[in-house]
């Protein structure tokens, strides 16, 4: 009896799945071709590693702040996915900034960096927030680097960018951060499937990844970081309300108004809450907004959950800082 049922379930298991091989073959070629694993090496890690170990302790250092209580890691916590989970985040004074923080996971990947593009790489976002008032709140270069005089930096400086006329500098405060994100990589087993290992994704996972791909969120989400590498209008389709003009801000380009930087959607499940204003509190009205608003397409409840689903394959392995 006991053999039987053992069959039985077997048996179950086997015919549960209705994704044979050629099926699973089809979808990863399709993935293939929208999508690529995360590169995890974007620094040398043995060249720069003085450096990285720098940006690791200006990233964690409350010192850069106004009132010496704020750091990078307050707002893009790196034991919590990246980020603090709040709508937007508070300033060294409890400020609030117009916009939601994102992760600082798989940043470096990125076409740039901010919600519009306003600073070209890591090493130039990071250096951002140290000088705006409603951020860390210093108040010019020369204090920020008084600051890490007083704390004994200057010789970490000088070991970390040996060879350098001038080692202690605002700018290689950003050199030195943007390395050590450069070592923030979460691969996760959206990976593991795109390597060949068909059996990485549920069921599920894998009608939520062709949902994905058929209905045209891949056409803004694709690549390495499933987004990240293009610019976006909010509402291409069905108009969004929002009042952020996104790019336009930067550039007066008309054409640039409500764009922003399509964000990554590794990570995304823990990332909550969503958009350039962090008004969306969870994921399942996230998916269904940009059903609307960016495709013309009414998504069914089945249709949301695999969707949500397969994003959830793209949640870190580990986290690692």
């Amino acid at each position: 009896m006991k053999i039987q049922l053992i069959l039985l379930l077997s048996l179950l298991c086997s015919c549960s799945s209705s994704w044979n091989t050629e099926k699973n073959q089809a979808l990863l070629q399709d993935a293939k071709e929208n999508f690529e694993i995360l590169n995890t090496n974007q620094i040398n890690k043995t060249k720069y590693q003085l450096r990285i170990d720098l940006g690791k302790k200006l990233y964690f250092e409350n010192k850069l702040s106004a009132n010496g209580t704020l750091s990078c890691n307050s707002c893009h916590n790196l034991e919590n996915y990246g980020v603090d989970n709040e709508p937007t985040s508070p300033g060294f004074d409890g400020t609030r900034g117009g916009r939601n923080s994102p992760t600082v996971y798989n940043a470096a990947i990125h076409v740039a960096q901010f919600w519009d593009g306003r600073a070209e790489d890591v090493e130039a976002q990071a250096l951002g927030p140290l000088l705006n008032p409603i951020e860390h709140g210093l108040k010019d270069k020369a204090q920020t680097m008084r600051i890490l005089s007083d704390a004994g930096y200057k010789p970490l400086f000088k070991k970390a960018f040996k060879g350098y006329k001038y080692p202690f500098t605002f700018k290689n405060i950003g050199r030195a951060i943007g390395a050590y994100e450069k070592t923030l990589m979460t691969p996760s087993r959206f990976d593991d499937f795109l390597s060949g290992d068909v059996t990485a994704l549920t069921d599920t996972e894998k009608r939520g990844l062709t949902k994905f791909i058929e209905v045209g969120c891949v056409n803004c989400h694709n690549g390495m970081g499933v987004g990240g590498e293009t610019y976006q209008k909010l509402g291409l389709e069905v108009p969004y309300p929002t009042k952020d003009l996104g790019r336009f801000e930067l550039t007066k380009d008309e054409d640039d108004k409500h764009v922003f930087k399509v964000p990554s959607l590794r990570n995304v499940v823990k990332t909550y809450p969503y958009f350039h204003d962090g008004h969306v509190k969870n994921l399942t009205s996230a998916i269904k907004i940009m059903g609307k608003h960016q495709l013309n397409v009414k998504l069914t409840g089945r249709e949301v959950n695999d969707i949500k689903s397969f994003l959830n394959s793209l949640t870190a392995k580990e986290l690692t800082f």
